[in-house]
């Protein structure tokens, strides 16, 4: 059963004539990696063809003389890495506004370091851009959102969107995480807000 529901929700596409020439990356952090890799497999199936083609858990965004870091010496804060989800995803089918609009959907971008209980520099809120183009599309998109999401509720986006730096693949345990362990721990912030 469980390779059935891999299969399904994350199998990365195996076709090459399905690979656009230029696929494109979106990094994102909003929290706890397992939750913020799942809501987006749910959403955009690999075996679905929905523009997403694969994604990785990791580290990203902290003291560039930390290299390789471990989650545990991420979780004590002090390397300053966020735990983030890389997607590699094909814009012809799903834009990167898109994917920035769902990451807004999906955690709770007002709170500093903060997801529900989740707490620490590794749980910010973070848009790592990949080039100019994106970083434009970013803020136009956080924009857009604050206009309509949040300045009614008087609350204001607190993400980070900041130029993407080393990278860093999470322990194998991590990827794909909540597809192997349905019952394991998500943070309650990683679903549909609107």
């Amino acid at each position: 059963m469980l390779g059935r529901v891999k299969r399904l929700f994350t199998s990365p596409i195996t076709d090459p004539s399905y690979y656009p020439s230029k696929p494109e990356i979106a990094t994102f952090a909003a929290g706890c990696f397992w939750g913020v890799e799942h809501i987006f497999l749910k959403h955009f199936p690999p075996s679905q063809n929905k523009g997403i083609l694969s994604t990785a858990v990791g580290y990203t965004g902290g003291n560039p003389l930390v290299t390789n870091p471990s989650y545990e010496l991420v979780c004590k804060g002090a390397t300053d890495h966020a735990e983030a989800l890389k997607i590699e995803f094909d814009p012809s089918v799903v834009t990167y506004a898109q994917l920035v609009e769902f990451f807004y959907r999906t955690h709770d971008p007002t709170t500093v370091n903060r997801q529900g209980a989740d707490a620490g520099s590794q749980y910010r809120s973070a848009i790592f851009t990949h080039s100019p183009e994106q970083e434009a599309v970013a803020k136009r998109v956080t924009e857009e959102v604050q206009a309509k999401h949040f300045t009614p509720k008087g609350q204001k986006i607190v993400t980070e969107i900041v130029p993407a730096g080393q990278w860093w693949n999470a322990e194998d345990y991590h990827q794909l995480y909540l597809f192997k362990n349905p019952s394991g721990y998500q943070c309650p912030t990683h679903r549909l807000h609107w």
